[in-house]
């Protein structure tokens, strides 16, 4: 059987910096800062939510990590205002080398499928606005079983989901916290670090591999 990839979506496919520009007319200078702690808020509300087993979709956690940002920066939005900078995340731009590099995959005959925190119907329409939906078998969604990255739930579901093992299997990151979670159910994994000045949590466990982008996978894989 051919590699099955799942794909991380939001900071692996999809730039979620790119709510920044949305956010310049509420935040001006701050807008940068704004959108890092907006999306340092959602993950720790989905990580908590996890822990605590009170699953509420990824969209609440998104919810809830703005009206933080806006208390933090102390920005007052009105309603509409948060209405449109909740649309903005659902119409995020995939990074630049994302499509060639899937293109590049899907033609070396990877069982490719994009595995989120996002609802299914979110990430649906994500993938479509940013045009890579067709590089994917499916979304695959952990709304499926109500809980959040990296609960080993999360990655055991994905197996059963697409009959992979864990060996035949590999993560696609750029997220440290969701590489280390896909290795220890015995998943192999990519860590996509876009960054020069990105930084790997010192677990004791290392990515299988490490890339700056998407055109790099084949080659790694490969090896």
């Amino acid at each position: 059987m051919a590699l099955t990839l799942a794909f991380d979506v939001y900071g692996t496919l999809i730039d979620t910096t790119g709510v920044t520009v949305a956010l310049q007319q509420h935040a001006g200078e701050q807008a940068g800062a704004f959108a890092r702690l907006w999306r340092e808020k959602q993950l720790e509300y989905s990580f908590r939510r996890g822990l605590m087993r009170q699953y509420e979709p990824f969209t609440v956690c998104t919810q809830h990590a703005l009206e933080y940002a806006c208390s933090f920066f102390a920005i007052e939005l009105s309603e509409a205002d948060k209405a449109q900078l909740m649309a903005a995340y659902r119409t995020l731009p995939a990074f630049a080398e994302v499509a060639d590099g899937l293109q590049a995959l899907k033609a070396a005959g990877y069982r490719m499928y994009a595995f989120s925190n996002g609802h299914p119907d979110d990430v649906e329409n994500l993938l479509l606005h940013a045009d890579i939906r067709d590089h994917f078998l499916d979304v695959i969604s952990v709304h499926e079983i109500q809980s959040f990255k990296p609960d080993p739930a999360v990655y055991e579901h994905f197996l059963q989901r697409t009959g992979a093992q864990p060996g035949e299997a590999w993560l696609i990151s750029s997220n440290p916290f969701d590489v280390i979670g896909a290795i220890a159910v015995g998943m192999q994994a990519a860590w996509v670090k876009r960054t020069p000045d990105a930084l790997f949590d010192p677990w004791g466990i290392r990515p299988t591999v490490t890339v700056s982008g998407l055109t790099e996978l084949p080659a790694a894989l490969s090896a």
